[in-house]
C-alpha cells in the first residue's frame, strides 16, 4: 500500500466529516422544515417521520431503538404527528426528495473537466460500498438503501452519501453500546449544543473525563467498523473516495 492509498480505517477516519456533514446539511436546513410544514408537519416531526419512515409501519419502540441518541418522548411525539400527515413510505420519499432539493440548491453544477466536483464518480464509489454493506443491526441504512435513487448526479451523490451516513451511524451505535456509554452522555459529548433542540430534559448530565475517554474509544471503534465496510473499495478507490468526498464537502454553499 502506498502513502496515497489509505487503509480502510484511515479512509473511514479521513471521510468522517464528509460522511457526517454533507448530508446533515439538508436535515438542518430551515427550508427543509418550511416545506414540510406546508405539507402539515409540525416542529421536528418531519425529521423523525421522514428519516424513520424507511422503517415502515413499525411500533414507535422500534423507532426509538433505531434513533438511540434522542429522547424517547421527542421521537414518540414526532413519529406520532408524522403519521397524521402521510404514510411512512410517503414520508421517507419526501425526506429523500428534500435531500435532492437541497443538493440542487447547495452543490454547484458543472463539468468536472471545468473544475466542478466529480459527483458521478463519488456516487459510483459510494454506491459500491452501499451495495456491499452488511445491513445487520443497521435498520435505517437498510431502509434507505431500498428507496428509489435519483438520477441527477448531485442528488445521487447526496442520496448515496446519506446511505453511508446511516451505515456509519449504525456502526457508531454498536460501538457506543459496547463501551457502555449512556445515550444521553454520548449526545452531551458529541453535540451538547443540540440538546435544547432535540428536547433532552434538564438537568442534563455533565460528561466526565472517563465518559469522554469511552466515547473516544467508541469513535475509534466506529472508524474500524466503518472501515471494514469501506474495504469494498480497493486501495486506489479508497484514495479517490477520500479526495472526492473532501472536495464535494468543500463545494457546499
Amino acid at each position: 500500500m502506498t502513502e496515497t492509498e489509505p487503509s480502510p480505517t484511515d479512509t473511514a477516519r479521513a471521510t468522517a466529516a464528509a460522511v457526517g456533514n454533507l448530508t446533515s446539511g439538508f436535515m438542518l436546513d430551515m427550508n427543509t422544515y418550511v416545506a414540510a410544514a406546508g405539507a402539515g408537519y409540525e416542529g421536528l416531526a418531519f425529521y423523525f417521520g421522514g428519516r424513520g419512515g424507511v422503517l415502515g409501519d413499525v411500533n414507535v419502540a422500534e423507532v426509538i431503538e433505531a434513533f438511540v441518541f434522542f429522547p424517547d418522548e421527542t421521537v414518540r411525539a414526532g413519529w406520532e404527528q408524522a403519521a397524521s400527515v402521510e404514510s411512512r413510505a410517503d414520508a421517507a420519499t419526501r425526506f429523500a426528495g428534500a435531500a435532492a432539493t437541497w443538493s440542487a440548491e447547495h452543490l454547484p453544477a458543472g463539468d468536472p473537466d471545468a473544475g466542478a466536483p466529480d459527483y458521478a464518480r463519488l456516487a459510483e464509489l459510494a454506491g459500491k460500498v452501499v451495495a456491499a454493506a452488511d445491513a445487520t443491526g443497521a435498520p435505517l441504512f437498510a431502509g434507505w438503501r431500498e428507496l428509489p435513487e435519483p438520477t441527477e448526479p448531485r442528488a445521487l451523490v447526496v442520496h448515496r452519501m446519506n446511505g453511508l451516513r446511516e451505515l456509519r451511524f449504525s456502526r457508531h451505535v454498536a460501538a457506543v453500546r459496547a463501551e457502555g456509554v449512556d445515550p444521553v452522555l454520548a449526545f452531551m459529548v458529541k453535540t451538547p449544543f443540540m440538546a435544547d433542540i432535540f428536547g433532552w430534559p434538564e438537568p442534563r448530565p455533565e460528561p466526565t473525563e472517563d465518559d469522554r475517554a469511552a466515547w473516544d474509544r467508541a469513535e475509534s471503534a466506529t472508524d474500524e467498523a466503518f472501515g471494514r465496510d469501506l474495504a469494498a473499495l480497493d486501495p486506489a478507490e479508497r484514495a479517490e473516495f477520500v479526495a472526492l468526498a473532501t472536495a464535494v464537502l468543500a463545494a457546499v454553499t
